[in-house]
């Protein structure tokens, strides 16, 4: 039983150490959004991100037709 209890005082405050030096180093800017292996990464969203006052047809076209390199649907 005392055995017990010496673990479980530790294991508390080794959480609290975690959570403690989490909590000062700081959140990341960005959460990491990377999917499975094999994924392409990180990916943005598509269309005009916030601030972009020069999105034209055009632009808006291209972003469309990312990416022009896929394989056929019969690959």
């Amino acid at each position: 039983m005392k055995g017990l209890l010496k673990l479980a005082v530790v294991s508390g405050l080794g959480y609290f150490a975690v959570k403690g030096w989490r909590d000062w180093m700081g959140s990341p800017a960005t959460e990491d959004d990377r999917g499975p292996a094999g994924s392409s990464g990180i990916v943005r969203d598509a269309g005009p991100q916030t601030g972009d006052t020069d999105w034209d047809v055009v632009d808006e076209q291209s972003d469309e037709s990312f990416p022009a390199s896929d394989p056929p649907g019969n690959y």
